[in-house]
């Protein structure tokens, strides 16, 4: 009830307020500041001649106007340019060492680059055999930098989970 009473309020006179709004003549400039209306007036009766100066339309500017076509058409990324220019060279791939877990996903692995699985194998391998599995097979082993490689074994350490069987029940004194 109340949305057709506030619609019929505000369509009343619609089309007389319409007419009203579309025949008005030009709108009216916007308010100034009044420090300015001073200055203005005092312009103007300086010089009387900016008042027809403002008013008139130059014909050369007009004719200037008629003259210009405009053609705009989508800019060229330079990024396109720069990518096109650059081919990118295929990778080189290798296959995963140790299926051991069996992980359906990795198929094969870019070159410089390692699984997790085959991480944790070569790091759980050279600790077990230091001397037989240094950075320098390990690089070769997996195609990888030695410099890598030996950051990966000095900074990365494998769990080791032991499980000490208790020798003597009587180890730990009851109270």
């Amino acid at each position: 009830m109340g949305a057709a009473v506030s619609r019929a309020i505000r369509n009343f006179n619609l089309e007389n307020r319409a007419e009203r709004e579309i025949s008005k003549m030009k709108p009216s400039p916007a308010p100034r500041h009044p420090s300015t209306k001073s200055l203005l007036r005092e312009q103007m009766s300086h010089h009387p001649e900016i008042k027809g100066e403002v008013a008139r339309k130059d014909d050369k500017l007009l004719s200037f106007l008629r003259d210009v076509y405009v053609d705009s058409k989508d800019p060229v990324s330079s990024v396109k340019v720069t990518d096109a220019g650059k081919r990118q060279e295929p990778k080189e791939f290798r296959l995963v060492k140790g299926q051991d877990f069996n992980m359906m996903s990795i198929k094969n692995v870019p070159k410089g680059k390692i699984s997790i699985v085959e991480a944790l194998t070569l790091l759980n391998n050279h600790k077990l055999y230091p001397e037989t599995w240094t950075a320098e097979k390990i690089a070769e082993e997996y195609c990888l930098e030695q410099k890598d490689v030996k950051s990966l074994l000095k900074y990365f350490v494998t769990f080791e989970v032991k499980i000490i069987p208790p020798e003597d029940k009587k180890a730990i004194p009851s109270k």
